[in-house]
Formats: C-alpha cells, structure tokens, sequence
C-alpha cells in the first residue's frame, strides 16, 4: 500500500469528521404539530440530500446514487455511477469490486427482479450498456437481509428505473475523442463491420454456423471445395479506416395521461445508441518454472495490438399506473453490445526462444443480446397490509461467432529478411487457420418474488408501527446450453510456406479452395461440444422489524434457499454425459440493529450467513481457446462459498446534506473460489482456471465523508468535498487441490512451505475522492464542477503454480473531470475529462517466486497498456 495517497485519504475524512463536530446546530426540517394538523416537507426522492436521508433512517446498510448525483458527475452508464459509492471500483473488463472483492460475489436485481449475466465471463450485466437516462436511483446493499437473494458477499445492486414526477423529453448528444484512439490512421476492423449491418449487429448472421453441419453433430465434416468457398459468408480481409469520435444519441420522454379521479398513467421510452474506437498497445507475456535448478523464464514474449470497434444500444418501455395504494409497472428493457474485435501478436510463444517473429491474428466478434419484460405490482390494503409481487422473462445470448485465428512470421521464407508489417509468410496445415463458434444460449430465465407486509401494535405519535413483520418468496431459474465448436484450415498436400497481406488473405485463401490446396474441416470433440447449465434458486423468507422506540430499530430475518444445479458435460471422448447434480439447501440468517443515538447519530450493527456462486465461466466444462495457448479451463466441480458477515458501523449527519461514517467489518469465505493460471498440462501455454480454497478470513475498515468547505471558510461554502477509503487484510487456507497445484515438486524433499497469502481479487485499500464547485447565477441556473479521484491497491489477480509466484493487478490512479451546466430552460451541457493522468495499466508476476528469475528483457509483466484520456462532450435539450 502507497503511504501517501492512505494518508490523503485519511486527512480527507478524519477532517470531515473535525469539522462536522464543530458545526452549528442543522437545520433538518422537523414535523410540526399545530392544532392537529401535520405539516410535512415533501423530497425529491432522486435528489443527493433525500438518497442521504434515506440512507440514514435504513435500517440495513443502504447506499445510493441519487438521479440528481448521476446528471452532476456526468455519469452515462450504471458502471460509472456505482463506482461513487464507497469501497466499489471498476477493473479492466472484469466488472465491479466491493470491499476489494471480486465481481463474483455480487448480484444484481433490476426493478427487485433477479437478472442473468448476458456475458459468461462475468457474474452481472456489464453496467456500462445500462444507460443512466433511464435510472431513478441506485441502491447498493452492502449488508443483507433475507429478503435479498443469499448470493451475497460484496454487495447487491438493484437498479430502479425511472418515476414519473412529471412529464418531460429529452434529447442528447454526445461525442467524445480519445488521446490514444481517435483520428487514428490504419485503425482495423472486420470487412463490413463498419456498415449500417455491423452497426446494427446484423453482421453476426453472415458469421454463423455453415448449414452443412449447424444442426448436426460434429463428425468431422470436409467441406466440398464449393462448399468451402460458399458456405463461410465472412471474409478473412481486415480493412483499414481512420477512427473516428466516439459518438451517441438518446431519446427519452416521459408522459402522464388521468386515469379517473385520483389515477394516472405513467408513459416512459427511451433509446440510446452509441459507438466507440479504442486502441491499446502493450505487452503479453507468461512465465514457466522448469523445476528444481532451474529459472523462472518466459513462455510467451509478445507485443499486442488491439483495435475494438463497441457499439451498445439500449431500448426502455415503461408503463406505470398509480391509484391511492395501488401501483402496477410494465417494463421491457432491451440491452445489445457489439463489439468488433482485431488483435495482433508478434513475438514468441510457448517457450520457442527462437522464433521471435512469430505473428497471429484473431479477428472477433462478441455479441450479446439481452431482453428483460417485467410486470411488478404492490398494492396498500390499508395501513396495517401491503402486498407486492413481480415476474420476469430473460431472452439472453452471448455469442462469439466465427471467431477467426491466422498465424505465420515476419520472415521472408525466400530470403530469409524480414517482412514489412503488413505481410506474414504462412503455410496450410498445424493449427495456422482456425474458426472458432461459442454459443451461450438462454433456454429459459423466469424469476419472481411475492411478499406479504403486516403491521402490529399501535403507532401512537410515532410514524411507524412497533412491529412489522414480512413473509415472501423470491427465486430464479435459468437454463442454458453452450455450443463451442471448431473447424480447421486444412491441406491434402505438402504446403510450401508463401506470403500474404495479412489484411487481403481472402483472395488468396479461395485460389487455394479452388485448386484443391486447402479446404476447411470440423475438428470439433464429438463428446464436448455441447454442454447444459440448469440452476433452479427457490427462497422463502421471514422478517420481523421491531421498533421498541424511536431510538431503536431491530431486523431479524431468516431465509430458506434451495439451489437444484444440474450440469451436463462430457469428458473429452468419452461417450456418455456426465450429470453432475448440485442439489443444496441453504438457512440464512440475517440480523441487522439500528440505535439512534441522537437525530444525528446512528450506531449499527449486523450479521448474515450468505452464499457465492460461481460466474459461469467458472463452472462451464469448456477449455476456451485463445490463440497465445493462455486458455481458460473451467471446474464443473467447484463448490458455493459459504459466507459468514459482520459489520459494525457508527454514523454522524451533522446537516441534511453531510455525513461522516466508520464501518468496521469481518467476513469469514468457506471454500472461497480463486482465479488461478498455471502452467499447462500438455506443456505447451497457460491455463487459466478456478479452485476453492478451503476458507478466507477477511477484516477492515470503511471511512466515508461529505462535508461542506465553508465550514473551514465562508469563501468555500460553494465546495463540498467527499471521500471515502476502505482499507483490508485477507488470509487465505489452501484447500489440497490449490496445494498440489501452487507448490513446487521438490517441496516434498526440502520441506519447505507456500507463503501465506491474501484472497485472490481481495485489494488492501480502495480510495475515491470528489471535489464539487457548484454555483448558481442571476437566473437560479445551476452549474457544477466535479474532480473525481479513485484507485484500489494492488491485488491478486491470478494464484501462481510450479514455483512462480502469484501475478498482481496494480493501482491505476484516475482522475476525472466533470461540468455539468443548465445553459437555460431547456438547454444544458456536459463536459467531461476522464483518466487525466493516463496511467497504465498492468498485472505484473511477484518478485518473490520459489526460484530464480531469467526472464526476456528483464521484464516481468505479464501484460500492460495505456488506455487514453478522453474528452467528452454532452449537449443536451429538455421539452
């Protein structure tokens, strides 16, 4: 941990703390009792100081980000606003971190309705193609209570689409330029990718299975000459353009029609699309220990360039109607990414120190769609009985169609020189043509939950009843198929190796088809090809929530789950399919106390028993092949974690719109579920894969601020500062699988032992800052300057093996910039400046492995890039 940024991190809150205590008396609105009559403040639930009343009078640890802190930081998807809120971070394409742990221990729930990943390499949505424009608020629950799901460890995050207050429309605009990617020249991308097709997604068509063998089982099929030219409807050529502003545009407008009397109807749509051009450039390395004696020496020494062409879109429909105490809500959310992917490598693999100018392409295209129909209802029977109720459909797919793999050299195999960049010298046979097609299909996702709401005792001139007590039922269930197969560039003669433009093989590739020189083939295992997920989660639960007084508040819960997982699968050849049943039930606990200590301090504490599943990836028995041999091997055996937290929390609101908070916690992780990337079995490349540890003990702290800088002077009462650090220690109890796979063989000569270790994923501090400027001019138009700052140190992102130490994710510092402004009415503005300091990203393998070092150059990243500081700019019109 970096001393100095801990330190700032502290002076920040434990000067808000100062502060606050010196503060004169608030002025929190307090109800008023005049002749019987009850004069109340109504709030703007989407505003900061309401979500920060909120979070005070929760009885469970509750945060969120409000709709009116998401327009003032310029945040544009769910990704980016979730990581404003305490110990939560974004990683490099691996979701959100809380408290330092991995993506894996989250869930996500959308209008209270349990919702599927639509990407198997990641547990939840990836935020960022939810867009903000439609979001009311963001709860994160960061302490559970048995009316959550009990796949629960870092926090639970339920996104609550739009209300109604009143009807407007809205249309924006935004472009933006990146330092490293935008106006690039020769940026590539798939031939058509960049046409009305590929910006609809409609190119994955032409990208899918050939006919001859879509339906079929894999049996080796050989294409037909015709066949081979005809049937694959993508081309292999890469074209060359010059990238351009990221863009988009939305739509949203939000209508009331009366319903009768007291009812009325709420009308919402909105449509968001966009496009991005990111380039990166860095290094891809792996590493091997050859045993006792030996070194730690490279495996792969590689040179990355990738060029990703996203485009996302998103569609919302809502209906909500309201009468007295009655509310009902359709919505149809639909969410497509695109992501059209070229990378190139150029280097050694798999040890061959002597072929330093091997080449390989992928060109790849990732697909998800994602349609999510929800009807949701709660109805107020009177003041002592409330129901609610909801359902959901999912239709969700991820596919990687088509996924193409070229490999040759830069070296001219006539005169042995080397190769300008845009050729490579090749020839047929090996493994140097492959076309890849992963399917995840959704067979079908439904998820529900009821609850009945009873209130006892008398409220006498308290707001709430004494006791209030809840009984429901929430659950899921998810069934898909996976598709994974292969066919391979194949020859019937002695190819002779030849030269191509590695971005125009096309023509070549058919000359070859037609005379007979190479023709494609299925090499698909007949026996892992295909595989089934089936997870069934039905919970019931029970909560009683007593109020002996206004000062105390006691939630007990107590949640029954049963998870019926049924995974199918074949070994490789064999000829029967493995059922592998996971048939568990889980009793989960839940406790959560509230003492007021006054009205501007709160004390809490809680405890829960909760469980983690796996990502699907995980537990996918698939090995999924990347072309630098670094493959990804799931565990159909890994277990659920079993969690056991605690939290101890002390909250202070000097004023309705400040707060300082110290939260104290403690998780114990049984079989926690850790990344691992070892050496291959067959000797050739690295493997990626997953084991539980046997148990991971977790402790530490959570400071949190936000305060006014007019309290220092009244000439920085427009500034108000918020910060927050989470600071941890982990332990980790190897289970015996991770034992045989972490320590070295001469281990069992010597006597020597592995070092202990924090939890994989688990990072020692989180810190996030924000430094807002607002002001309002003559005609109350509101304008604000935001400066954000986050990092997480660094954490483990892989277990090492064989004698090689573990491979750590190191701190990336960002600092962004944000003004948003209300030009008039109807016009405002966003500016944004996010990454400031460009800082790189990397993941180096530790300095303290079993043997001696060697390694190509003395470096010791397994893999780096920068990422670009990007300038954005955001009109936007309200009528």
């Amino acid at each position: 941990m970096k001393i100095n940024k801990l330190s700032i991190a502290v002076l920040f809150l434990s000067g808000s703390m100062f502060y606050a205590q010196e503060t004169k008396q608030d002025t929190i609105i307090k109800e008023k009792k005049i002749d019987g009559v009850v004069i109340q403040g109504s709030s703007n639930k989407k505003t900061e100081t309401a979500v920060l009343g909120e979070q005070r009078k929760a009885i469970i640890q509750k945060q969120a980000v409000s709709a009116e802190e998401i327009s003032r930081k310029g945040i544009s998807n769910v990704e980016q606003g979730l990581t404003k809120v305490t110990g939560i971070t974004t990683v490099e394409g691996r979701g959100l971190f809380v408290r330092g742990l991995e993506e894996r221990y989250n869930y996500l729930l959308i209008n209270g309705l349990g919702s599927p990943s639509n990407n198997p390499f990641q547990k939840i949505i990836a935020l960022k193609q939810f867009p903000t424009d439609v979001v009311g608020k963001l709860n994160i629950y960061k302490t559970f209570n048995s009316n959550l799901y009990g796949d629960f460890a870092g926090a639970t995050f339920d996104i609550e689409t739009l209300t109604i207050d009143k009807p407007f429309t809205k249309v924006e605009f935004s472009v933006g330029v990146n330092t490293l990617s935008t106006f690039r020249n020769n940026f590539k991308i798939a031939e058509g990718a960049d046409g009305m097709n590929g910006y609809l997604g409609l190119n994955s068509k032409d990208r899918r299975l050939p006919d001859e063998i879509r339906n079929s089982r894999p049996d080796n099929y050989k294409f037909t000459p015709g066949q081979s030219l005809n049937s694959f409807k993508d081309s292999w050529n890469v074209d060359n353009v010059k990238s351009m502003p990221n863009t988009s545009i939305g739509f949203t407008t939000a209508q009331k029609v009366k319903m009768g009397d007291t009812g009325n109807l709420g009308i919402l749509f909105s449509l968001n699309q966009g496009s991005k051009f990111e380039y990166k450039e860095g290094d891809n390395h792996q590493f091997k220990g050859q045993g006792q004696g030996s070194f730690i020496e490279n495996m792969n020494f590689l040179n990355r360039k990738q060029y990703n062409y996203e485009i996302e879109s998103s569609v919302l429909l809502g209906l909500g109607y309201k009468n007295k105490g009655t509310n009902v809500n359709l919505n149809a959310i639909y969410l497509q990414n695109v992501n059209n992917i070229i990378e190139d490598n150029y280097g050694y693999k798999d040890g061959q120190v002597l072929n330093k100018t091997t080449f390989f392409r992928t060109n790849q295209l990732d697909i998800s769609r994602f349609l999510d129909l929800q009807l949701t209802a709660s109805q107020k029977i009177n003041e002592r009985h409330q129901v609610k109720a909801g359902a959901s459909y999912v239709i969700n797919n991820y596919q990687q169609p088509d996924r193409k793999i070229i490999e040759g050299n830069r070296i001219d195999p006539t005169t042995g020189t080397r190769l300008s960049d845009e050729n490579i010298a090749m020839r047929y046979g090996g493994n140097n043509i492959i076309r890849q097609y992963l399917d995840v299909d959704s067979r079908f996702y439904g998820s529900a939950f009821a609850e009945y709401q009873l209130s006892l005792g008398e409220k006498g001139d308290r707001k709430d009843f004494p006791i209030q007590i809840a009984v429901g039922y929430n659950g899921f269930s998810d069934f898909r198929k996976t598709s994974y197969r292969f066919i391979f560039g194949r020859t019937s003669t002695s190819s002779a190796p030849f030269v191509i433009n590695i971005d125009t093989p096309q023509d070549v590739f058919n000359a070859s088809l037609r005379n007979g020189d190479l023709y494609y083939q299925e090499g698909s295992d007949v026996s892992q090809f295909y595989s089934s997920f089936y997870q069934i989660i039905n919970g019931g639960y029970a909560n009683v929530n007593l109020k002996p007084s206004d000062s105390w508040d006691i939630l007990l819960g107590a949640r029954y789950e049963n998870d019926m997982t049924l995974i199918r699968y074949s070994e490789q050849s064999a000829e029967n399919k493995i059922n592998l049943d996971k048939n568990k039930d889980f009793f989960l606990p839940s406790l959560s106390v509230k003492k007021a200590l006054n009205n501007k301090n709160n004390l809490r504490f809680s405890f829960s028993k909760t469980v983690t599943r796996p990502i699907l990836i995980e537990t996918m028995p698939i090995t999924y092949i990347n072309p630098d041999n670094v493959n990804i091997v799931g565990n159909p055996s890994i277990k659920n974690s079993e969690n056991y937290n605690f939290d101890l929390k002390w909250e202070y609101f000097p004023t309705n719109k400040e707060m300082f908070a110290v939260n104290l916690f403690a998780k114990r992780i049984d079989n926690a579920i850790e990344r691992s990337l070892v050496a291959s079995g067959n000797a050739t490349g690295s493997t990626i894969t997953f084991f539980n540890a046997k148990k991971a003990d977790l402790f530490g702290i959570e400071l949190e601020g936000i305060f006014s800088l007019g309290r220092i002077s009244e000439a920085l009462r427009s500034f108000t500062l918020g910060a927050n650090a989470t600071i941890m220690h982990s332990d980790v109890e190897r289970s015996q699988d991770q034992l045989n796979m972490e320590r070295p063989d001469w281990f069992a000569l010597t006597g020597e032992t592995l070092r202990k270790r924090g939890l994989q994923g688990a990072s020692p501090y989180t810190i996030n800052a924000d430094l807002k400027y607002e002001l309002k001019n003559r005609n109350n138009l509101a304008h604000t300057f935001s400066l954000v700052y986050n990092v997480s140190g660094s954490k483990i992102y892989a277990t090492g093996g064989a004698g090689t130490d573990n491979y750590y994710e190191k701190p990336f510092n960002q600092i962004d910039f944000v003004y948003q402004g209300q030009l008039t009415k109807n016009w405002n503005v966003k500016f944004a400046v996010q990454n400031i300091l460009d800082s790189k990203y990397k993941i180096l393998i530790g300095d303290k492995n079993y043997l001696p070092t060697n390694f190509e150059q003395g470096n010791n990243t397994l893999t780096n890039y920068y990422r670009g500081t990007t300038f954005n700019l955001t009109v936007g019109y309200t009528f």
